[in-house]
């Protein structure tokens, strides 16, 4: 009998996986079992590397279905995303994504559509692993602010949370419209312009108080 596994990487403190669940179910997946790696940067450790990620390789089996957020929760590496991805269809398991409903199967053998979910796995992973990048140096410049001055001023405290934030990124990385995200996120639409418009202000201003609540 296939199964439903909701895999969730935590890697922040204000992020969760009940919130990941949360966000699963309300887009229709009757999830079986999660799957969590907490605390763990998706970046420097590739999910065959993590402790929950290893488990996914074992339990999996053809026909079970792998639920993720979206692509990063399997890792910001493009090399690492796209072989996982593959690895995973080669073994018969059904990969999909609650944003935006993405599935990634082996089912098909035409050439064409073959290449056209391949180069859009690749476009998916390379977006993961930009979005990165930039929030690593959006987060440098917020510290280097906060550490610069003990009574540096780190301004209004952000109205959104680091999870709030990357699905606000991700949203709209695919076209969705802002008054879409506000309702999906609870976030105002204000809130969201404001990340649009500025989204290298939002990651320091997350930065700034992350600093400062360490320090305090």
């Amino acid at each position: 009998m296939s199964q439903t596994v909701l895999y969730a990487r935590v890697s922040t403190a204000d992020q969760t996986s009940a919130h990941q669940r949360k966000q699963a179910e309300a887009a229709g997946f009757k999830v079986d079992e999660v799957v969590v790696d907490d605390g763990v940067s998706g970046v420097s450790t590739v999910l065959a590397e993590r402790p929950q990620g290893r488990r996914l390789f074992d339990m999996l089996r053809r026909g079970d279905v792998l639920v993720v957020r979206w692509v990063d929760r399997l890792g910001r590496n493009y090399a690492d995303v796209t072989e996982t991805i593959r690895e995973f269809m080669r073994r018969g398991v059904v990969v999909r994504t609650v944003i935006n409903n993405m599935v990634f199967d082996g089912a098909t053998t035409d050439p064409v559509q073959m290449a056209v979910r391949d180069a859009l796995i690749g476009f998916l992973a390379a977006t993961a692993q930009a979005q990165a990048e930039a929030t690593k140096e959006a987060q440098r410049a917020g510290i280097d602010h906060a550490k610069g001055r003990e009574d540096a001023y780190r301004g209004r405290r952000p109205s959104f949370s680091r999870e709030q934030l990357e699905d606000v990124q991700t949203a709209l990385s695919e076209g969705v419209g802002v008054s879409a995200i506000a309702a999906a996120t609870g976030l105002t639409r204000q809130t969201v312009y404001r990340i649009k418009e500025n989204p290298a202000e939002a990651e320091a201003a997350l930065a700034r108080w992350t600093v400062g609540a360490k320090a305090a």
